[in-house]
């Protein structure tokens, strides 16, 4: 079976941190924080937290787990803090996925192409139709 070649290297091996980010974009919350993130530039807690119909507490934890999978910054500026989106970990683990689409889409195509070879010919003359006989 012929491979397609990759457009990308081989993702490392899911670790500790895909998983870790995996784990934060699962919940809904928690992606609605990343969009809201992904408008550009730093956005304090409390500002984030009036966004959300949870508690400032629940917002903050959400917030910390997105930190450890490192898909959030914080910055502390006096009693503020300041919040911005890292990309980075993101297109990590579209990098992983991406890999196992190409190796999906290269099996399907070659069954698709198996089937079409040994797809039977079409019947000749008037289809025959099944049903209650006369």
């Amino acid at each position: 079976m012929p491979r397609r070649a990759s457009s990308q290297a081989r993702p490392r091996a899911h670790g500790p941190q895909l998983n870790r980010v995996y784990a934060a974009i699962a919940d809904p919350p928690r992606r609605a924080i990343l969009a809201v993130l992904a408008g550009g530039g730093e956005l304090n807690v409390g500002s984030l937290a009036g966004r959300f119909p949870i508690s400032f507490n629940g917002v903050s934890k959400h917030v910390k787990v997105l930190e450890r999978a490192g898909l959030v910054r914080r910055r502390v500026r006096g009693r503020e803090h300041w919040l911005r989106l890292r990309p980075k970990p993101l297109r990590e683990a579209t990098r992983w996925l991406e890999h196992y689409r190409e190796f999906w889409d290269a099996r399907l195509d070659a069954l698709e192409a198996l089937l079409l070879e040994t797809e039977p010919p079409a019947p000749r003359g008037k289809p025959r139709v099944r049903g209650r006989r006369p």
